[in-house]
């Protein structure tokens, strides 16, 4: 098990304290060391010399953050060559932001996210879309070009939510959702820091439990949740966090998105927040059609193979999806 391995442990201690490096940095070249360390306490983390897919998306993700950092690198040397008191020009912001944009897979450098999160453990998927997000987002909330950010942000919902339409596989179906969420998380960067803080904190805590019970329940795959003998309770859970997920009001996933289309809202951008409210509509409905399918159809059970989760365990996935539920009616507590 990962938890026991001491090399794993120590790659994933580095991967820790690299970030914090980062975003503690007061240069762009300590941000830059930062990134670099983090690239490189990751790879030993999802290689895997027993699966070709896992050596592949080690491989494929080692190239694409190479890119993104000699970019970074090569923005910040022009930056030092050409500039005299650092007045930033657009096309240095949009290289910068790029750079950063292609580091957290974002839309159009989103290519390598769903092909590598196709070979990774659920572990490993958890770590690249919550922590590996937060680096390039607090450098990225440094200095950006408004008109560029704002493109970006609507390729992003629009990719995120059609891409994820004709997937069967779980963990593309993930990819896509986060890849969705970076518009959200985007938008909300743009806002400010603390809005940002408090969105990632609480998509986090939706794909833990996500990537907990995939994990528990060891499945990769949509037919799964179809052929395999589940307790109703565990589909009962998956369909509260989907919904979750998705944004839907009860639910806790709904609370920070409400915030960021209020500041839209008050910042006249009505576009901008139409997109999001009928893009979530499409993530809700390939949401909704998974766990409807597993409720619902008549399909062939293997009997033979029952799955169990330990009951520790399932107590503490019951714990989080009633605190999914009951989060609307904690959050009013808070700002009323």
């Amino acid at each position: 098990m990962f938890l026991f391995n001491s090399n794993k442990m120590f790659f994933l201690f580095i991967l820790f304290f690299s970030t914090f490096i980062s975003i503690s940095s007061n240069t762009w070249f300590g941000c830059w060391i930062g990134l670099e360390i983090n690239l490189l306490s990751f790879i030993p983390l999802i290689s895997n010399s027993n699966n070709l897919l896992a050596s592949e998306a080690s491989l494929k993700y080692f190239l694409t953050q190479t890119i993104a950092s000699i970019n970074f690198l090569f923005t910040i040397l022009m930056m030092l060559i050409l500039m005299k008191n650092f007045e930033m020009n657009n096309f240095i912001l949009i290289m910068m932001n790029s750079s950063m944009l292609m580091k957290m897979g974002s839309t159009p450098f989103h290519f390598w996210f769903p092909n590598i999160i196709e070979g990774l453990s659920w572990f490993n998927s958890f770590i690249l879309m919550t922590w590996q997000k937060i680096t390039p987002m607090i450098i990225l909330s440094y200095c950006f070009n408004k008109n560029f950010i704002i493109i970006i942000i609507i390729f992003n919902i629009i990719i995120g939510a059609i891409g994820g339409l004709n997937q069967t596989s779980l963990r593309k179906l993930m990819a896509f959702s986060s890849i969705n969420n970076l518009g959200w998380m985007v938008s909300a960067i743009m806002i400010s820091q603390t809005l940002w803080m408090f969105y990632f904190f609480l998509y986090s805590f939706m794909i833990t439990i996500m990537c907990f019970l995939f994990h528990m329940l060891n499945m990769y795959f949509i037919n799964q949740l179809f052929i395999n003998n589940m307790n109703f309770l565990i589909k009962i859970n998956l369909l509260i966090n989907f919904l979750s997920l998705g944004g839907l009001p009860p639910f806790i996933g709904f609370f920070p998105k409400w915030i960021i289309i209020n500041f839209l809202i008050n910042n006249n951008m009505y576009l901008l927040t139409l997109l999001f409210m009928m893009m979530s509509l499409i993530m809700l409905f390939y949401y909704i059609r998974i766990t409807y399918s597993a409720f619902m159809f008549n399909y062939l059970k293997m009997k033979w193979f029952k799955i169990f989760i330990k009951n520790n365990y399932f107590m503490m996935i019951n714990f989080l999806s009633f605190i999914s539920v009951m989060g609307m009616i904690l959050s009013t507590f808070f700002f009323y």
